[in-house]
Protein backbone atom coordinates (compact mmCIF):
# COMPACT_ATOMS: atom_id res chain seq x y z
CA UNK A 1 0.00 0.00 0.00
CA UNK A 2 3.05 2.07 0.63
CA UNK A 3 3.56 1.72 -2.96
CA UNK A 4 0.35 2.12 -4.21
CA UNK A 5 0.16 6.01 -2.47
CA UNK A 6 3.44 6.95 -3.81
CA UNK A 7 2.37 5.64 -7.08
CA UNK A 8 -1.03 7.84 -7.02
CA UNK A 9 1.14 10.53 -5.42
CA UNK A 10 3.15 10.67 -8.78
CA UNK A 11 -0.06 10.66 -10.81
CA UNK A 12 -1.79 13.82 -8.82
CA UNK A 13 2.19 15.62 -9.02
CA UNK A 14 2.06 15.26 -13.05
CA UNK A 15 0.26 17.95 -15.39
CA UNK A 16 -3.33 16.52 -16.76
CA UNK A 17 -2.36 17.31 -19.88
CA UNK A 18 -0.26 14.98 -20.35
CA UNK A 19 -2.18 12.23 -19.48
CA UNK A 20 -4.08 10.09 -21.94
CA UNK A 21 -7.66 10.95 -20.66
CA UNK A 22 -8.40 13.55 -17.67
CA UNK A 23 -6.95 13.03 -14.36
CA UNK A 24 -8.35 15.75 -12.29
CA UNK A 25 -10.50 13.61 -10.44
CA UNK A 26 -7.60 10.93 -9.89
CA UNK A 27 -5.33 12.61 -6.82
CA UNK A 28 -8.78 12.79 -4.53
CA UNK A 29 -8.88 9.26 -4.92
CA UNK A 30 -5.46 8.43 -4.91
CA UNK A 31 -4.40 10.38 -2.15
CA UNK A 32 -4.89 8.63 0.87
CA UNK A 33 -2.31 8.12 3.38
CA UNK A 34 0.54 5.49 3.71
CA UNK A 35 -0.37 2.95 5.80
CA UNK A 36 1.18 -0.59 7.08
CA UNK A 37 -0.27 -3.85 5.54
CA UNK A 38 -1.49 -4.56 9.11
CA UNK A 39 -3.40 -2.04 10.00
CA UNK A 40 -7.18 -1.86 8.06
CA UNK A 41 -8.85 1.03 6.17
CA UNK A 42 -12.03 1.28 8.47
CA UNK A 43 -14.56 3.09 6.96
CA UNK A 44 -16.84 6.48 8.73
CA UNK A 45 -18.59 5.13 12.50
CA UNK A 46 -22.41 5.31 11.87
CA UNK A 47 -22.32 9.10 13.25
CA UNK A 48 -19.52 9.99 10.74
CA UNK A 49 -21.56 8.86 8.47
CA UNK A 50 -24.94 10.69 9.46
CA UNK A 51 -23.09 13.75 9.82
CA UNK A 52 -21.59 13.71 6.23
CA UNK A 53 -24.71 12.91 4.75
CA UNK A 54 -26.60 15.69 6.20
CA UNK A 55 -23.83 17.84 4.73
CA UNK A 56 -24.29 16.90 0.93
CA UNK A 57 -26.32 18.31 -1.25
CA UNK A 58 -29.55 15.56 -1.85
CA UNK A 59 -28.97 13.84 -5.00
CA UNK A 60 -32.00 14.40 -7.09
CA UNK A 61 -32.79 10.92 -7.14
CA UNK A 62 -32.30 10.29 -3.21
CA UNK A 63 -35.76 10.03 -2.63
CA UNK A 64 -35.87 6.74 -1.47
CA UNK A 65 -32.80 6.39 -0.14
CA UNK A 66 -31.70 7.22 3.75
CA UNK A 67 -28.18 8.12 3.49
CA UNK A 68 -26.10 9.37 1.17
CA UNK A 69 -23.12 8.10 -0.90
CA UNK A 70 -19.75 7.59 1.04
CA UNK A 71 -16.86 10.00 -0.24
CA UNK A 72 -14.90 7.28 -2.12
CA UNK A 73 -18.00 6.49 -4.37
CA UNK A 74 -18.50 9.88 -5.47
CA UNK A 75 -15.57 10.55 -6.33
CA UNK A 76 -15.17 7.42 -8.17
CA UNK A 77 -18.73 7.80 -9.56
CA UNK A 78 -18.77 11.20 -10.92
CA UNK A 79 -18.39 11.94 -14.55
CA UNK A 80 -18.30 16.06 -14.61
CA UNK A 81 -14.88 16.11 -14.89
CA UNK A 82 -14.89 14.69 -18.78
CA UNK A 83 -18.55 15.23 -19.26
CA UNK A 84 -19.06 18.50 -18.97
CA UNK A 85 -18.04 19.40 -22.77
CA UNK A 86 -21.29 17.87 -23.46
CA UNK A 87 -22.76 21.18 -21.71
CA UNK A 88 -24.02 22.80 -25.08
CA UNK A 89 -25.59 19.86 -26.04
CA UNK A 90 -27.82 19.31 -23.02
CA UNK A 91 -28.85 22.70 -22.97
CA UNK A 92 -29.79 22.48 -26.74
CA UNK A 93 -31.72 19.26 -25.79
CA UNK A 94 -33.66 20.42 -22.76
CA UNK A 95 -34.82 23.81 -24.77
CA UNK A 96 -36.16 21.41 -27.44
CA UNK A 97 -37.73 19.21 -24.25
CA UNK A 98 -38.95 22.06 -22.57
CA UNK A 99 -40.73 23.38 -25.53
CA UNK A 100 -42.31 20.16 -26.84
CA UNK A 101 -43.83 19.19 -23.06
CA UNK A 102 -45.22 22.88 -23.33
CA UNK A 103 -46.97 22.18 -26.36
CA UNK A 104 -47.97 19.24 -25.33
CA UNK A 105 -49.34 20.84 -22.25
CA UNK A 106 -47.58 19.16 -19.81
CA UNK A 107 -46.27 21.95 -18.24
CA UNK A 108 -47.39 25.58 -18.95
CA UNK A 109 -46.32 28.17 -21.30
CA UNK A 110 -44.80 30.20 -18.33
CA UNK A 111 -42.77 27.39 -16.93
CA UNK A 112 -41.05 26.79 -20.32
CA UNK A 113 -40.92 30.52 -21.20
CA UNK A 114 -38.33 30.11 -17.53
CA UNK A 115 -36.44 27.44 -18.39
CA UNK A 116 -35.30 28.74 -21.70
CA UNK A 117 -34.44 31.89 -19.88
CA UNK A 118 -32.55 30.01 -17.30
CA UNK A 119 -31.41 27.78 -19.34
CA UNK A 120 -29.60 30.78 -21.58
CA UNK A 121 -27.95 32.23 -18.74
CA UNK A 122 -26.61 28.59 -16.99
CA UNK A 123 -25.14 28.93 -20.82
CA UNK A 124 -23.65 32.27 -20.63
CA UNK A 125 -22.11 31.33 -17.59
CA UNK A 126 -20.13 28.29 -18.98
CA UNK A 127 -19.03 30.04 -21.45
CA UNK A 128 -17.79 33.32 -19.23
CA UNK A 129 -16.57 30.55 -16.68
CA UNK A 130 -18.50 32.05 -14.25
CA UNK A 131 -20.04 28.74 -13.60
CA UNK A 132 -19.92 26.22 -10.55
CA UNK A 133 -18.85 22.86 -11.71
CA UNK A 134 -19.53 20.87 -8.74
CA UNK A 135 -18.48 16.90 -8.48
CA UNK A 136 -21.54 16.16 -5.67
CA UNK A 137 -23.89 16.62 -8.89
CA UNK A 138 -22.03 14.11 -10.30
CA UNK A 139 -22.72 14.91 -13.97
CA UNK A 140 -23.02 17.92 -16.85
CA UNK A 141 -27.03 17.17 -16.83
CA UNK A 142 -27.32 17.08 -12.71
CA UNK A 143 -25.34 20.31 -12.84
CA UNK A 144 -27.23 22.05 -15.23
CA UNK A 145 -30.31 21.08 -13.63
CA UNK A 146 -29.54 21.55 -10.46
CA UNK A 147 -28.19 24.88 -11.57
CA UNK A 148 -31.37 25.97 -13.13
CA UNK A 149 -33.43 24.74 -9.85
CA UNK A 150 -31.13 26.92 -7.65
CA UNK A 151 -31.83 30.13 -9.95
CA UNK A 152 -35.80 29.79 -11.26
CA UNK A 153 -37.21 27.57 -8.60
CA UNK A 154 -40.43 24.91 -8.91
CA UNK A 155 -40.54 25.52 -12.96
CA UNK A 156 -37.30 23.69 -13.12
CA UNK A 157 -38.62 20.44 -11.64
CA UNK A 158 -40.83 19.76 -14.58
CA UNK A 159 -37.71 20.01 -17.11
CA UNK A 160 -36.94 15.91 -16.40
CA UNK A 161 -40.89 15.26 -16.99
CA UNK A 162 -40.83 12.51 -19.75
CA UNK A 163 -37.17 12.32 -19.50
CA UNK A 164 -34.26 10.14 -17.64
CA UNK A 165 -30.71 10.30 -18.02
CA UNK A 166 -30.10 7.61 -20.23
CA UNK A 167 -31.89 9.13 -23.25
CA UNK A 168 -30.76 12.52 -21.84
CA UNK A 169 -26.93 11.65 -22.07
CA UNK A 170 -27.00 9.53 -25.32
CA UNK A 171 -29.11 12.64 -27.36
CA UNK A 172 -26.29 15.00 -25.57
CA UNK A 173 -23.54 12.52 -27.13
CA UNK A 174 -25.45 11.98 -30.56
CA UNK A 175 -25.78 15.62 -30.70
CA UNK A 176 -21.73 16.00 -29.87
CA UNK A 177 -20.72 13.02 -32.07
CA UNK A 178 -22.66 14.72 -34.95
CA UNK A 179 -21.31 18.41 -34.01
CA UNK A 180 -17.15 16.59 -33.89
CA UNK A 181 -17.86 14.71 -37.59
CA UNK A 182 -18.37 18.30 -38.71
CA UNK A 183 -15.34 19.16 -37.59
CA UNK A 184 -13.31 16.59 -38.88
CA UNK A 185 -14.76 17.42 -42.24
CA UNK A 186 -13.69 20.71 -42.31
CA UNK A 187 -10.00 19.55 -41.27
CA UNK A 188 -10.15 17.20 -43.90
CA UNK A 189 -10.99 19.78 -46.36
CA UNK A 190 -7.78 21.60 -45.00
CA UNK A 191 -5.36 18.35 -45.89
CA UNK A 192 -6.69 18.54 -49.05
CA UNK A 193 -6.45 21.89 -50.08
CA UNK A 194 -2.65 21.26 -48.82
CA UNK A 195 -2.15 18.24 -50.92
CA UNK A 196 -3.40 19.73 -53.64
CA UNK A 197 -1.19 22.86 -53.29
CA UNK A 198 2.00 20.33 -52.83
CA UNK A 199 0.85 18.46 -56.23
CA UNK A 200 0.48 21.70 -57.93
CA UNK A 201 4.27 22.62 -57.12
CA UNK A 202 5.02 19.58 -58.74
CA UNK A 203 3.60 18.79 -62.02
CA UNK A 204 5.30 16.42 -63.60
CA UNK A 205 7.82 15.05 -61.24
CA UNK A 206 8.30 11.41 -61.49
CA UNK A 207 9.04 9.22 -58.32
CA UNK A 208 9.85 6.07 -57.90
CA UNK A 209 6.54 3.50 -56.98
CA UNK A 210 7.34 0.76 -54.62
CA UNK A 211 5.72 -2.72 -53.81
CA UNK A 212 7.22 -4.39 -50.83
CA UNK A 213 9.29 -1.17 -50.20
CA UNK A 214 10.96 -2.30 -53.25
CA UNK A 215 11.41 -0.11 -56.30
CA UNK A 216 8.36 -1.25 -58.62
CA UNK A 217 7.22 1.48 -61.55
CA UNK A 218 7.69 4.68 -62.36
CA UNK A 219 4.88 6.70 -60.65
CA UNK A 220 4.04 10.48 -61.22
CA UNK A 221 4.24 12.05 -57.50
CA UNK A 222 0.82 13.89 -58.24
CA UNK A 223 -1.03 10.37 -58.73
CA UNK A 224 0.33 9.13 -55.20
CA UNK A 225 -1.05 12.61 -53.53
CA UNK A 226 -4.45 12.38 -55.21
CA UNK A 227 -4.31 8.42 -53.39
CA UNK A 228 -4.76 9.64 -50.45
CA UNK A 229 -7.06 12.04 -50.64
CA UNK A 230 -9.27 9.10 -52.51
CA UNK A 231 -8.92 7.12 -49.68
CA UNK A 232 -10.87 10.13 -47.54
CA UNK A 233 -14.16 9.38 -49.28
CA UNK A 234 -15.97 7.80 -51.65
CA UNK A 235 -18.15 8.90 -54.78
CA UNK A 236 -21.96 8.90 -53.30
CA UNK A 237 -20.63 11.81 -51.07
CA UNK A 238 -19.82 14.13 -53.48
CA UNK A 239 -22.83 16.37 -53.12
CA UNK A 240 -22.45 16.51 -49.47
CA UNK A 241 -18.61 17.12 -50.12
CA UNK A 242 -19.27 20.59 -52.40
CA UNK A 243 -22.29 21.75 -49.97
CA UNK A 244 -19.57 21.35 -47.12
CA UNK A 245 -17.65 23.44 -49.47
CA UNK A 246 -14.53 20.62 -49.04
CA UNK A 247 -12.11 20.77 -51.95
CA UNK A 248 -9.18 18.04 -52.25
CA UNK A 249 -6.24 17.19 -54.07
CA UNK A 250 -4.37 15.93 -57.53
CA UNK A 251 -1.36 12.14 -59.15
CA UNK A 252 1.55 10.65 -56.13
CA UNK A 253 -0.77 13.76 -55.57
CA UNK A 254 -3.79 11.96 -57.03
CA UNK A 255 -3.60 8.59 -54.46
CA UNK A 256 -3.29 10.82 -51.96
CA UNK A 257 -6.92 12.68 -52.82
CA UNK A 258 -8.46 9.75 -53.63
CA UNK A 259 -7.71 8.11 -49.66
CA UNK A 260 -9.62 11.58 -47.73
CA UNK A 261 -12.50 10.92 -50.21
CA UNK A 262 -12.94 7.51 -49.01
CA UNK A 263 -12.67 8.72 -45.58
CA UNK A 264 -15.02 11.34 -45.45
CA UNK A 265 -17.42 8.85 -47.18
CA UNK A 266 -17.28 6.83 -44.07
CA UNK A 267 -17.64 9.61 -41.94
CA UNK A 268 -20.61 10.97 -44.18
CA UNK A 269 -22.41 7.78 -44.17
CA UNK A 270 -21.84 7.24 -40.34
CA UNK A 271 -22.71 10.81 -39.52
CA UNK A 272 -26.12 9.76 -41.10
CA UNK A 273 -26.74 6.63 -39.62
CA UNK A 274 -26.31 8.28 -36.05
CA UNK A 275 -28.82 11.02 -36.67
CA UNK A 276 -31.58 9.30 -34.88
CA UNK A 277 -32.79 10.42 -31.79
CA UNK A 278 -32.64 9.24 -27.99
CA UNK A 279 -34.79 11.31 -26.44
CA UNK A 280 -38.65 10.86 -25.03
CA UNK A 281 -36.67 6.85 -24.65
CA UNK A 282 -36.98 7.52 -21.10
CA UNK A 283 -34.92 4.97 -19.06
CA UNK A 284 -35.73 2.27 -21.49
CA UNK A 285 -39.67 1.52 -22.16
CA UNK A 286 -40.71 4.84 -23.08
CA UNK A 287 -43.28 6.90 -20.66
CA UNK A 288 -47.30 7.07 -20.33
CA UNK A 289 -46.87 10.84 -20.92
CA UNK A 290 -48.50 12.14 -24.12
CA UNK A 291 -45.25 13.58 -25.61
CA UNK A 292 -43.95 14.27 -28.89
CA UNK A 293 -40.69 12.23 -29.66
CA UNK A 294 -41.52 13.75 -33.54
CA UNK A 295 -41.12 17.58 -32.65
CA UNK A 296 -37.94 16.99 -30.46
CA UNK A 297 -36.32 15.00 -33.01
CA UNK A 298 -37.25 17.69 -35.37
CA UNK A 299 -36.01 20.44 -33.29
CA UNK A 300 -32.65 19.06 -32.69
CA UNK A 301 -32.11 18.36 -36.42
CA UNK A 302 -32.27 14.40 -35.94
CA UNK A 303 -33.55 12.74 -39.07
CA UNK A 304 -36.37 10.61 -36.92
CA UNK A 305 -36.76 9.44 -33.54
CA UNK A 306 -35.60 5.55 -32.89
CA UNK A 307 -38.28 3.13 -33.03
CA UNK A 308 -36.84 0.98 -30.44
CA UNK A 309 -37.22 2.72 -26.44
CA UNK A 310 -34.71 -0.26 -25.58
CA UNK A 311 -32.51 0.26 -28.37
CA UNK A 312 -32.47 4.01 -27.83
CA UNK A 313 -31.00 3.79 -24.53
CA UNK A 314 -28.02 0.88 -25.07
CA UNK A 315 -27.29 1.25 -28.44
CA UNK A 316 -23.68 2.57 -28.98
CA UNK A 317 -23.20 1.42 -32.81
CA UNK A 318 -22.58 4.99 -34.07
CA UNK A 319 -19.79 5.45 -31.03
CA UNK A 320 -18.24 2.40 -32.18
CA UNK A 321 -18.72 3.04 -35.86
CA UNK A 322 -17.87 6.65 -35.49
CA UNK A 323 -14.68 5.67 -33.57
CA UNK A 324 -13.76 2.92 -36.23
CA UNK A 325 -13.87 5.60 -39.05
CA UNK A 326 -11.41 7.83 -37.11
CA UNK A 327 -9.29 4.66 -36.60
CA UNK A 328 -8.96 3.95 -40.14
CA UNK A 329 -8.47 7.72 -40.83
CA UNK A 330 -5.78 7.42 -38.34
CA UNK A 331 -3.73 4.09 -40.19
CA UNK A 332 -3.80 6.25 -43.45
CA UNK A 333 -2.42 9.66 -41.98
CA UNK A 334 -0.20 7.11 -40.40
CA UNK A 335 1.08 5.89 -43.67
CA UNK A 336 1.33 8.95 -45.11
CA UNK A 337 3.48 9.96 -42.01
CA UNK A 338 5.32 6.91 -42.91
CA UNK A 339 6.47 7.74 -46.13
CA UNK A 340 7.48 11.26 -45.73
CA UNK A 341 9.59 10.60 -42.29
CA UNK A 342 11.42 7.65 -44.92
CA UNK A 343 11.44 10.48 -47.76
CA UNK A 344 13.00 12.64 -45.74
CA UNK A 345 15.98 10.53 -44.41
CA UNK A 346 19.33 10.60 -45.61
CA UNK A 347 18.62 7.66 -47.74
CA UNK A 348 16.18 8.54 -49.66
CA UNK A 349 16.43 12.30 -49.59
CA UNK A 350 13.40 13.13 -51.68
CA UNK A 351 11.85 15.87 -49.40
CA UNK A 352 13.26 18.16 -47.35
CA UNK A 353 10.74 19.68 -44.21
CA UNK A 354 11.30 23.46 -43.73
CA UNK A 355 12.59 24.64 -40.27
CA UNK A 356 9.15 25.52 -39.37
CA UNK A 357 7.83 21.98 -39.03
CA UNK A 358 11.10 20.22 -37.83
CA UNK A 359 12.96 19.54 -34.25
CA UNK A 360 16.38 19.25 -33.46
CA UNK A 361 18.50 16.70 -31.08
CA UNK A 362 19.55 17.60 -27.61
CA UNK A 363 22.72 16.06 -28.27
CA UNK A 364 22.93 15.77 -31.50
CA UNK A 365 23.57 19.51 -32.92
CA UNK A 366 23.49 18.24 -37.11
CA UNK A 367 20.05 16.74 -36.19
CA UNK A 368 16.44 17.95 -38.31
CA UNK A 369 13.70 15.30 -37.36
CA UNK A 370 10.36 14.76 -39.40
CA UNK A 371 9.26 14.86 -35.50
CA UNK A 372 5.12 15.93 -36.42
CA UNK A 373 4.70 13.15 -38.55
CA UNK A 374 6.34 10.59 -36.48
CA UNK A 375 3.99 11.49 -33.93
CA UNK A 376 1.43 11.52 -36.62
CA UNK A 377 2.49 7.96 -37.31
CA UNK A 378 2.43 7.25 -33.31
CA UNK A 379 -0.79 8.80 -32.62
CA UNK A 380 -2.66 6.42 -34.85
CA UNK A 381 -2.15 3.54 -32.01
CA UNK A 382 -3.93 5.85 -29.74
CA UNK A 383 -6.81 6.28 -31.68
CA UNK A 384 -6.65 2.30 -32.62
CA UNK A 385 -6.39 1.96 -28.90
CA UNK A 386 -9.72 4.33 -28.16
CA UNK A 387 -11.45 2.00 -30.86
CA UNK A 388 -10.60 -1.10 -28.55
CA UNK A 389 -11.79 0.46 -25.46
CA UNK A 390 -15.08 1.03 -26.62
CA UNK A 391 -15.37 -2.39 -28.22
CA UNK A 392 -14.64 -4.33 -24.95
CA UNK A 393 -16.34 -1.95 -22.76
CA UNK A 394 -19.60 -3.00 -25.27
CA UNK A 395 -18.79 -6.99 -24.91
CA UNK A 396 -20.95 -9.07 -23.30
CA UNK A 397 -23.53 -5.96 -21.97
CA UNK A 398 -26.88 -6.70 -21.47
CA UNK A 399 -29.65 -4.31 -22.56
CA UNK A 400 -30.82 -1.80 -21.71
CA UNK A 401 -28.78 0.63 -19.65
CA UNK A 402 -25.54 -0.22 -17.49
CA UNK A 403 -23.61 2.01 -15.52
CA UNK A 404 -19.86 0.81 -17.61
CA UNK A 405 -21.67 2.56 -20.51
CA UNK A 406 -20.58 5.81 -18.59
CA UNK A 407 -16.65 5.04 -19.57
CA UNK A 408 -18.04 5.65 -23.53
CA UNK A 409 -17.02 9.17 -23.65
CA UNK A 410 -13.65 9.73 -22.44
CA UNK A 411 -12.41 7.59 -25.56
CA UNK A 412 -14.31 9.53 -27.99
CA UNK A 413 -13.75 12.83 -26.98
CA UNK A 414 -9.62 11.59 -27.04
CA UNK A 415 -10.12 10.09 -30.56
CA UNK A 416 -11.57 13.13 -31.81
CA UNK A 417 -9.08 15.37 -30.63
CA UNK A 418 -6.09 13.35 -31.53
CA UNK A 419 -7.65 12.88 -35.18
CA UNK A 420 -8.00 16.76 -35.59
CA UNK A 421 -4.55 17.05 -34.12
CA UNK A 422 -3.25 14.49 -36.74
CA UNK A 423 -4.93 16.30 -39.79
CA UNK A 424 -3.75 19.91 -38.85
CA UNK A 425 -0.54 18.95 -38.95
CA UNK A 426 -0.62 16.72 -41.67
CA UNK A 427 -1.74 19.97 -43.19
CA UNK A 428 0.98 21.93 -42.21
CA UNK A 429 4.15 19.60 -43.06
CA UNK A 430 2.61 19.26 -46.76
CA UNK A 431 2.38 23.41 -47.03
CA UNK A 432 5.90 23.22 -45.55
CA UNK A 433 8.26 20.37 -47.44
CA UNK A 434 9.75 20.85 -51.02
CA UNK A 435 11.01 17.96 -52.92
CA UNK A 436 14.59 17.63 -53.93
CA UNK A 437 14.15 17.26 -57.70
CA UNK A 438 17.58 16.77 -58.48
CA UNK A 439 17.93 13.71 -56.29
CA UNK A 440 15.05 12.34 -57.46
CA UNK A 441 16.01 12.31 -60.46
CA UNK A 442 19.32 10.61 -59.93
CA UNK A 443 17.36 7.41 -57.87
CA UNK A 444 15.00 6.74 -60.76
CA UNK A 445 17.41 4.89 -62.69
CA UNK A 446 17.85 2.13 -59.95
CA UNK A 447 15.58 -0.85 -60.09
CA UNK A 448 15.12 -0.89 -63.61
CA UNK A 449 11.46 0.68 -62.70
CA UNK A 450 10.78 0.60 -66.86
CA UNK A 451 10.74 -3.34 -66.56
CA UNK A 452 7.14 -3.97 -66.72
CA UNK A 453 6.89 -1.20 -69.78
CA UNK A 454 9.02 -3.15 -71.71
CA UNK A 455 6.91 -6.65 -71.35
CA UNK A 456 3.73 -4.53 -72.05
CA UNK A 457 6.07 -3.70 -75.70
CA UNK A 458 6.46 -7.25 -75.96
CA UNK A 459 2.56 -8.15 -75.53
CA UNK A 460 2.25 -5.57 -78.21
CA UNK A 461 4.44 -7.24 -80.89
CA UNK A 462 2.26 -10.21 -80.13
CA UNK A 463 4.66 -12.06 -77.35
CA UNK A 464 2.48 -14.16 -74.74
CA UNK A 465 2.34 -12.06 -71.32
CA UNK A 466 4.17 -15.06 -69.78
CA UNK A 467 7.03 -15.10 -72.27
CA UNK A 468 7.17 -11.63 -72.09
CA UNK A 469 7.64 -11.45 -68.43
CA UNK A 470 10.41 -14.13 -68.63
CA UNK A 471 12.17 -12.31 -71.57
CA UNK A 472 11.90 -8.75 -69.85
CA UNK A 473 13.11 -10.91 -66.54
CA UNK A 474 16.32 -11.77 -68.72
CA UNK A 475 16.91 -8.29 -70.22
CA UNK A 476 17.16 -7.43 -66.45
CA UNK A 477 19.49 -9.91 -65.23
CA UNK A 478 21.96 -8.76 -68.30
CA UNK A 479 21.70 -5.21 -67.39
CA UNK A 480 22.25 -6.41 -63.60
CA UNK A 481 25.69 -8.87 -65.15
CA UNK A 482 26.73 -5.42 -66.87
CA UNK A 483 25.75 -2.73 -64.08
CA UNK A 484 23.24 -0.53 -66.86
CA UNK A 485 20.21 0.25 -67.26
CA UNK A 486 17.61 -1.49 -69.55
CA UNK A 487 17.58 1.69 -71.99
CA UNK A 488 21.41 1.16 -72.34
CA UNK A 489 21.74 -2.51 -73.67
CA UNK A 490 21.92 -2.23 -77.57
CA UNK A 491 19.47 -4.10 -79.73
CA UNK A 492 21.64 -6.86 -80.92
CA UNK A 493 22.39 -7.57 -76.51
CA UNK A 494 18.16 -7.24 -76.88
CA UNK A 495 17.81 -9.44 -79.68
CA UNK A 496 20.35 -12.19 -78.19
CA UNK A 497 17.94 -12.90 -75.82
CA UNK A 498 15.01 -12.67 -78.37
CA UNK A 499 14.32 -11.78 -82.26
CA UNK A 500 11.30 -10.00 -81.44
CA UNK A 501 13.20 -6.85 -80.77
CA UNK A 502 12.77 -3.79 -83.04
CA UNK A 503 14.52 -0.41 -83.12
CA UNK A 504 10.93 1.10 -81.37
CA UNK A 505 12.07 -0.70 -78.47
CA UNK A 506 13.24 2.65 -77.02
CA UNK A 507 10.09 4.52 -77.02
CA UNK A 508 9.08 1.97 -73.82
CA UNK A 509 13.06 2.19 -72.04
CA UNK A 510 13.36 4.91 -69.63
CA UNK A 511 10.81 6.38 -66.72
CA UNK A 512 9.88 9.02 -68.74
CA UNK A 513 9.27 6.98 -71.88
CA UNK A 514 7.59 4.80 -69.63
CA UNK A 515 5.21 7.47 -67.95
CA UNK A 516 3.99 8.06 -71.17
CA UNK A 517 2.87 4.44 -71.97
CA UNK A 518 0.22 3.92 -69.16
CA UNK A 519 -3.30 4.50 -70.89
CA UNK A 520 -5.57 2.41 -68.69
CA UNK A 521 -8.06 4.47 -66.23
CA UNK A 522 -6.46 5.28 -63.46
CA UNK A 523 -3.40 4.74 -63.87
CA UNK A 524 -0.15 7.35 -63.44
CA UNK A 525 0.46 8.12 -67.49
CA UNK A 526 0.12 12.09 -67.99
CA UNK A 527 -2.36 12.34 -70.01
CA UNK A 528 -4.35 9.88 -67.22
CA UNK A 529 -3.25 11.87 -64.30
CA UNK A 530 -3.94 15.68 -66.11
CA UNK A 531 -7.59 14.13 -66.85
CA UNK A 532 -8.17 12.94 -62.63
CA UNK A 533 -6.25 16.32 -61.82
CA UNK A 534 -9.08 18.29 -64.26
CA UNK A 535 -11.79 16.43 -62.69
CA UNK A 536 -10.85 16.48 -59.36
CA UNK A 537 -11.02 20.68 -59.75
CA UNK A 538 -13.95 20.81 -61.95
CA UNK A 539 -16.10 18.13 -59.43
CA UNK A 540 -14.89 20.30 -56.24
CA UNK A 541 -15.10 23.86 -58.08
CA UNK A 542 -11.31 24.39 -57.43
CA UNK A 543 -10.22 27.21 -58.74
Amino acid sequence: MVFTATLCSSFSSAPSSSSRYSLSATPSYCAFPPRRFATPRMGPSPAQAQAQAQSKEAKLWGGRFKEGVTDAVERFTESISFDKQLYKQDIKGSRAHASMLAHQGLISASDRDSILEGLEEIERRIENGEFNWRADREDVHMNIEAALTDMIGEPAKKLHTARSRNDQVLTDFRLWCRDAIDGILVSMKQLQVSLLTLALRNEGLIVPGYTHLQRAQPVLLQHLLLAYVEEHCVYDVFIVVIILKMYVLSDLFTHLIKEVIRILGRLVDCRARMNFCPLGACALAGTGLPIDRFMTSEALGFTAPLRNSIDAVSDRDFVLEFLSANAITAVHLSRLGEEWVLWASEEFGFITPSDSVSTGSSIMPQKKNPDPMELVRGKSARVIGDLVTLLTLCKGLPHAYNRDLQEDKEPVFDSVKTILGMLEVSAEFALNISFNRERIQKALPAGHLDATTLADYLVNKGVPFRTSHDIAGKSVALCTLKNCQLLDLSLDELRSINPVFEEDVYDFLGVENAIQKFVSYGSTGSACVASQIDYWMKKLEMK
